[in-house]
């Protein structure tokens, strides 16, 4: 056992194995096994296979520069679409707790906290005051 553990780290090493990108194709072909068990198309377990070949052919690579690359490209890809998530739930969290109004000046956007009746707000940037409901 030690020795086909000992022929496969001598067989990986300047390859570039694992990483996000290859773990999520990994994951996704085996989604698609899962889903191909229901759907009873081919084209759903084909889709599967191709998905898992191009996951091996990536950590067997020893193209370590271009498979880094794109793997950036998906570290950028899943950051934007996570950043972006998180920026609605925030946006989410402060409209339950502040009203956010524009300043008739100059649209500069200014938080006051809901709840407080009618107040009298003081633009920072311009030094406008008006008057809204909170």
């Amino acid at each position: 056992m030690n020795q086909m553990r000992e022929q496969f780290i001598r067989f990986m090493t300047g390859r570039y194995g694992a990483d996000k990108l290859g773990k999520f194709l990994t994951a996704t072909a085996f989604i698609l096994f899962v889903a191909g068990l229901f759907i009873k198309s081919p084209w759903v377990d084909l889709i599967a296979v191709a998905v898992l070949l191009v996951s091996y052919y990536r950590m067997f690579s020893r193209n370590i520069r271009r498979r880094f690359d794109e793997n950036q490209k998906f570290e950028r890809f899943c950051f934007a679409i996570a950043e972006t998530f998180r920026k609605w739930r925030f946006r989410l969290q402060q409209s339950m707790k502040f009203h956010i109004y524009k300043c008739p000046g100059c649209g500069q956007k200014i938080r006051v906290p809901r709840g407080k009746g009618k107040i009298k707000i003081h633009c920072p940037k311009c030094n406008t005051d008006f008057i809204k409901k909170s």
